[in-house]
């Protein structure tokens, strides 16, 4: 019998790490909007964006504005992604509640994504780490490529757990592995997590997981069963392109909502109110969105009360 957490705490990066891989850059006003329907759905962490250089990710060159215009209910907490020092001064100066940096469990996949190898990548994070420690910010680490990479192939689960310990020693509090490709299956996660929780405990853990073949969910149930409580997804599964080969985003937030709300976990998430957010955002990039639920919701006439 599998065994689950009686609640769940789930991440929304679709602002982040959903937007910044869609083609149309959104106006800064579309991206409030966004942001301020899931705070107001009940999401109480969200990723809004990050503090990085526009020449490599020019969807996010208006990070700052959008967190000088969004809501701020009391208890949301809204990170960006800031690789540096001078990421994390910025996120500071737009009042940031927490910052992420970001190291690959593929060298090869480092070289390629940050030009740098993975132990250069931990190393330019120590001066960031510190500045967010200087101001009471708390740094969350992410380990791509932690299932297998489109370079290397699959990734030895004790290179992801060495990788999960340096975040850790540079004081991240949490640390989420992303299946970045979406090659994982749920036999495989578990194995994954037992390597990794003998350098990190699971309750430091995050799930993050793309939904490049479907096994998404799977993976999830999986990670749950073994004692994570914290899941990434992004609304309306943002990211990647629907009508590219091989191309996925993360697992939808809708999906996982009410995969979780059929196992009676705890998300204090309103799926309705997320589906709003989603059909919001998609209808702006011009394209539906790619969740199963959210499909069956407008065909339905959502909302729905599952």
């Amino acid at each position: 019998m599998l065994r689950f957490p009686r609640q769940v705490t789930l991440v929304d990066v679709g602002p982040r790490d959903g937007l910044q891989n869609e083609a149309l850059c959104l106006p800064t006003a579309e991206k409030v909007a966004l942001i301020d329907r899931l705070a107001a759905a009940g999401l109480k962490r969200i990723e809004v964006g990050s503090f990085v250089s526009p020449r490599w990710v020019p969807q996010m060159a208006d990070t700052a504005d959008v967190l000088a215009a969004i809501a701020r209910p009391v208890g949301v907490k809204f990170s960006v992604l800031a690789p540096n020092r001078l990421g994390v001064e910025a996120a500071i100066n737009a009042r940031a509640d927490e910052v992420a940096i970001f190291a690959a469990a593929s060298e090869t996949f480092s070289r390629r994504n940050v030009n740098a190898s993975i132990a250069e990548a931990l190393q330019r994070f120590e001066d960031a780490c510190a500045a967010a420690a200087r101001y009471g910010l708390p740094v969350r680490g992410y380990v791509s490529c932690v299932l297998g990479c489109p370079y290397e192939g699959e990734i030895a689960p004790a290179a992801v757990a060495t990788v999960a310990r340096h975040l850790a020693d540079l004081g991240c509090y949490e640390i989420s592995l992303g299946d970045t490709i979406g090659v994982g299956t749920a036999r495989r996660v578990y194995t994954l997590l037992e390597a990794v929780a003998r350098e990190v405990p699971p309750e430091r853990l995050a799930a993050h997981f793309h939904d490049t073949y479907g096994q998404a969910l799977a993976n999830i149930l999986a990670a749950l069963d073994f004692g994570l409580t914290v899941v990434d997804s992004a609304t309306a599964g943002l990211g990647g392109c629907p009508y590219a080969r091989g191309a996925a985003g993360n697992v939808a937030t809708e999906d996982v909502l009410f995969m979780l709300n059929g196992l009676g976990i705890e998300t204090g998430v309103d799926l309705d109110q997320v589906y709003l957010a989603g059909a919001g955002v998609c209808a702006a990039l011009g394209r539906p969105p790619v969740s199963k639920v959210a499909l069956a919701m407008s065909r339905r006439g959502a909302p729905t009360h599952h």
